[in-house]
Order: C-alpha cells, then sequence, then structure tokens
C-alpha cells in the first residue's frame, strides 16, 4: 500500500468516526434534516473545497436569532437569489430542516479559508 495512503488512514477513520458520534447526538427528525439538506441545500449552503465559493449564507444555530419563522418562510418561498421548496417538501419536512440546522455549531474561519 502507498505510504501516503497508509498514513491517512487513520485520520479518514477518525473522520467517521466522528460523523457517526455525531449522528448519534441527532433525533430522528433532526437526522431527516440532514438527509433534506444535504439533498437539496449543501450545494449552495456548504463550502465543499477550501477554494471553492459557497454561493448561499453558510447555515448554523446562529442563524434563528429571530427564531423559527423566518427559516422556515424562507426555505418555503425562497428569495430572489434563491428558489423556494415549498412544493418540493412538506411543512414536517421544513421543520426537520429547521431541527438540523440548530444542531450546527457556526464555522470558524480558518487562515486558509480567507484566501
Amino acid at each position: 500500500m502507498n505510504r501516503l495512503v497508509s498514513a491517512c488512514l487513520p485520520f479518514l477513520a477518525m473522520g467517521f468516526a466522528s460523523a457517526a458520534f455525531a449522528a448519534e447526538n441527532l433525533s430522528d427528525q433532526q437526522l431527516e434534516g440532514r438527509r433534506f439538506f444535504q439533498q437539496s441545500c449543501g450545494i449552495c449552503h456548504t463550502k465543499p473545497t477550501l477554494t471553492s465559493p459557497v454561493f448561499g449564507p453558510v447555515l448554523s444555530k446562529a442563524t434563528f436569532t429571530t427564531g423559527d419563522a423566518q427559516p422556515k418562510k424562507q426555505i418555503a418561498d425562497g428569495s430572489p437569489n434563491m428558489p423556494g421548496f415549498k412544493y418540493h417538501f412538506t411543512s414536517t419536512q421544513i421543520d426537520s430542516i429547521v431541527a438540523y440546522l440548530k444542531t450546527l455549531d457556526a464555522p470558524t474561519e480558518t487562515p486558509e479559508a480567507k484566501k
């Protein structure tokens, strides 16, 4: 096996373990919301690599400074820069997305991310 690959395996295993640990701490509703978010929202609201842009705001529990009503309305109705999902998701599914987002810590900027 390539030395680089074998050197990276422990770090990959730690990543999978932390993802599994995070999933264990989520309720069924939050797990469902995470799945919907990853399928439909993550393409614009997450940063896949350090050099790629984020098209929408990065979402976290800090998004909910005024409660749940505004984020639910935003997801359902959209905005000029975001499609609405009221015909794609039921209100219960939108509630699941919001419940999941409320579990996410605000991202921390790293020096590499500012470049």
